[in-house]
C-alpha cells in the first residue's frame, strides 16, 4: 500500500512533542544522577508516559482517518483493520 505522507504541520507537531519528551528524559537522567527524591522522579516518568500516549493517539488517529479509510474504500479494509487491531494490542 502506498504511504500517505504526513503534512508538514503534522510532522512538525509530532517532532516537537518528541523533542519535549527527549528533554524530559534527559531531565530525569540528571535527577537520578543527582540522587533526587524517588517520588519526584516517578512524577516525571508519569508525565513522559502521558506525553507518549498523546503522541501515540495522534498517530493512531491520523492512521485511522487516512490509511485505514483509504484501504476500506479500496476494498482492503479487513486487512488494514486487522493490522490496526494487532498494533493496538501493544498498548496497555
Amino acid at each position: 500500500m502506498p504511504l500517505v505522507p504526513r503534512t508538514s504541520e503534522e510532522k512538525r507537531k509530532i517532532l516537537n512533542r518528541l523533542k519535549r519528551v527527549a528533554g524530559q528524559v534527559h531531565g530525569i537522567e540528571k535527577m537520578v544522577d543527582e540522587d533526587r527524591y524517588c517520588v519526584d522522579i516517578l512524577i516525571q516518568l508519569s508525565a513522559i508516559q502521558a506525553a507518549l500516549k498523546k503522541i501515540s493517539f495522534s498517530v493512531l488517529e491520523r492512521h485511522a482517518k487516512s490509511c485505514v479509510t483509504k484501504a476500506v474504500k479500496e476494498g482492503r479494509g479487513e486487512e488494514q483493520i486487522n493490522e490496526l487491531v494487532n498494533v493496538l494490542k501493544h498498548f496497555k
